[in-house]
């Protein structure tokens, strides 16, 4: 079982660091073909991947922020992320296919 920290950011990955987070894999990029059964995947992914992490029976926790709106857009230090109150929710993530006419009302 592999643990996978995914950002490509430095702030996020000195606040790893500072948590004491065991990391096997860190990557700015994640291959879901390269997650199994059993690995845990950190970081800040979009939601169909989030989502294929969830399908290949992996765990998935996101780094979560209360960001202000005058920060976005731009590089954070550890000290900010924590400033956010960073941390990690477990999210269980499943596609559901359909048509996005289907989905209109």
């Amino acid at each position: 079982m592999t643990t996978w920290f995914i950002s490509r950011h430095p702030g996020a990955k000195a606040w790893a660091i500072e948590q004491g987070l065991r990391i096997d894999q860190h990557l700015s990029h994640l291959d879901t073909a390269r997650i199994q059964s059993g690995d845990t995947v950190i970081g800040t992914l979009p939601v169909h991947l989030a989502a294929a992490v969830c399908s290949q029976g992996a765990r998935f926790f996101n780094l979560s922020l209360d960001l202000p709106a005058h920060w976005r857009g731009r590089e954070l230090s550890a000290y900010e992320l924590r400033q956010c109150q960073a941390r990690l929710e477990c999210f269980e993530i499943q596609m559901i296919p359909a048509s996005f006419a289907e989905a209109l009302p």
